[in-house]
């Protein structure tokens, strides 16, 4: 297989390119991807450079390094890829290493798999050239210790403790790519992975109709595989704003919601998108027609 990394593809027909990602740390992470959009690369190219921004931002508490550890501690991260082939990479519970999504693109294009957990994924990841190192920072760690005082598993609507950042983008030759990536709920079980790793739970991406991807709870967004089903809503003639809301619908009907946020984000080849949540606070950060900006989803409950 060959390395396809930053490859231009030549162009054959110019569209109308997207950007979008979950929440205000899709900010800066747009900006670096919207560069390689520009410049003619692969949307794949810039999904993962672009969500490479908050893995390395210690201050974003639910992403790659300063991600929200564990109850025991431990900082386990989990990340998804998926090209315009319908080729795709993962990996869950991986520990020690900053840039997840880029192994889970080395998992997609090294190996015959598309998932590797745990001590196999960090065995995978330091074969691949990838450093060790230790990913809990002081913040994160304070906020463990005082968690541990009273050690109540809730969660809390928008809170970074599950705010995944995950990215769409539709580039100049209209090929469409997803990643993932996330350090998952905070205190949670130890070997706990929910759907940011999974693909069609977390993200999928089809090239004939559009592509989605998750955000919030992750158990309720596996229980649905809910971004299959946004881009199987898509494929059946709804516009992603809709797929999206009747995503969001179809947790409401099968689950308990009043504790429980989970965001949805989709484009499709057009370059029409969408976004729809459970509750309000959800946001995401679109990059189209070169402007870059915070955007309030809709949202079921009022």
């Amino acid at each position: 297989m060959g390395n396809t990394k930053n490859q231009k593809i030549p162009m054959t027909q110019t569209h109308n390119p997207i950007i979008i990602s979950t929440w205000k740390h899709g900010i800066p992470a747009n900006e670096v991807a919207w560069k390689i959009i520009q410049e003619g690369g692969r949307a794949l190219d810039a999904v993962e450079q672009g969500v490479k921004v908050s893995e390395a931002d210690p201050e974003v508490g639910s992403v790659g390094y300063g991600g929200l550890p564990d109850r025991d501690g431990n900082v386990t991260l989990d990340a998804c890829i998926m090209d315009e082939t319908g080729n795709c990479g993962s990996v869950s519970f991986l520990q020690h290493i900053k840039h997840p999504i880029s192994v889970a693109r080395k998992v997609m294009e090294a190996t015959p798999h598309v998932m590797l957990s745990g001590a196999g994924a960090l065995q995978f990841a330091l074969e691949q050239g990838f450093q060790k190192e230790d990913l809990l920072t002081e913040k994160a760690r304070e906020r463990w210790e005082t968690w541990k005082k009273e050690a109540q598993y809730k969660t809390k609507i928008n809170s970074e403790r599950h705010d995944t950042i995950s990215m769409l983008a539709l580039d100049q030759n209209g090929n469409l790519s997803g990643s993932c990536t996330t350090s998952g709920m905070a205190f949670k079980l130890h070997g706990r992975v929910g759907d940011s790793p999974i693909i069609g739970a977390g993200l999928f991406v089809d090239n004939e109709v559009g592509a989605a991807a998750a955000t919030g709870v992750g158990e309720a967004v596996m229980k649905t595989v809910g971004s299959f089903l946004v881009v199987e809503l898509m494929r059946q003639g709804m516009n992603p704003q809709k797929a999206c809301k009747e995503a969001v619908e179809r947790i409401a009907r099968k689950q308990k919601i009043k504790d429980l946020q989970v965001g949805y984000l989709a484009i499709n080849k057009k370059g029409e998108y969408g976004a729809y949540a459970i509750h309000p606070g959800f946001n995401y950060a679109r990059y189209q027609d070169n402007k870059n900006e915070l955007i309030d989803a809709d949202h079921l409950t009022r």
